[in-house]
């Protein structure tokens, strides 16, 4: 595929699918099992890309999310009619039957779409932070909290959601302390007396720095000096749904800004189909990749 964005012959496909993670290849492979030309845009900026393993996907439990992928771009490529290309979208225009899928190199033609361009996190400034992410600091407690089982583990996080986040690890942990980075938390005094009624200690001070090597966290510097030991480190922070391509096509959204399509992917724009952490819903790659598949049908049946 030489052609750029100027010239006249414009590459075409039965489908575009937007990003290669779990729900993008998922929907691409049954996409090409159905016969339709597929194309993968994959911007290969994956949001668990410092995570070292996945959990609780059937038959390979824990696997490493890069290896997860690797294999299933290698399935996918098995299949005459898939295209992959490492490259970021910029922009997305037409209606369905003649949608205009532009790159920083290329221009594509599709007649449907399939959106999986996920979500982004929101990171904590705490230096040390990225020495332990994805080994002993995690962002989703349904994902990885059973590897907190009877441990020490400490919630940084200050929003509505950190209630139940710090209480549904309770679930595995041994004892969990909320550091809230010198701000109130939402709801503040009743939050404050349902967690200790839990043992929830809540620590209003800044966290200064994780110390430790990465597999072997010591704890977190407090601004005052004083270091709290823990073994694991959750944080509760919103994440951002990566939403422009959605937003250009005119999709519908969440007032959290996840694009919401019925119980087979299709969102409210005819011919475009979403899956995965960009849709609301829990956020697991199992989810993910079946999300892909119902999405990836309900495309086909489009066409009929």
């Amino acid at each position: 595929m030489s052609e750029n964005s100027t010239d006249s012959k414009i590459p075409e496909y039965d489908a575009v699918v937007v990003g290669g993670g779990p729900a993008g290849l998922a929907a691409a492979t049954w996409l090409v099992r159905f016969r339709k030309r597929t194309l993968v845009l994959d911007s290969c900026e994956y949001r668990n890309r410092w995570v070292e393993n996945a959990h609780g996907y059937l038959g390979i439990d824990p696997v490493n999310p890069g290896e997860l992928l690797e294999r299933a771009r290698r399935d996918l490529m098995n299949y005459p009619a898939a295209e992959l290309v490492c490259a970021g979208v910029e922009s997305i225009e037409g209606a369905a039957g003649a949608f205009l899928v532009t790159t920083p190199e290329q221009s594509y033609r599709a007649q449907r779409i399939v959106l999986a361009t996920g979500s982004s996190d929101v990171f904590p400034d705490v230096p040390g932070f990225f020495e332990h992410y994805g080994s002993e600091v995690f962002h989703c407690p349904v994902c990885d909290g059973y590897d907190a089982k009877h441990k020490k583990v400490a919630v940084l996080g200050w929003d509505e959601q950190v209630r139940g986040f710090a209480l549904e690890l309770l679930t595995w942990a041994r004892s969990v302390t909320v550091v809230a980075q010198g701000k109130r938390l939402k709801g503040d005094d009743r939050v404050k007396a349902e967690l200790a009624r839990h043992g929830v200690v809540v620590c209003d001070e800044d966290a200064a720095e994780l110390i430790g090597e990465r597999g072997a966290l010591a704890g977190v510097r407090l601004e005052t000096g004083e270091i709290l030991d823990c073994d694991y480190l959750f944080f509760s922070l919103p994440e951002r749904p990566v939403n422009k391509l959605a937003g250009q096509l005119g999709c519908e959204t969440d007032e959290d800004g996840h694009v919401t399509i019925d119980k087979d992917g299709r969102t409210s724009v005819d011919g475009v189909f979403a899956a995965g952490d960009l849709t609301p819903g829990e956020q697991l790659i199992q989810l993910a990749a079946a999300e892909g598949v119902l999405a990836a049908i309900a495309c086909v049946e489009s066409f009929s």
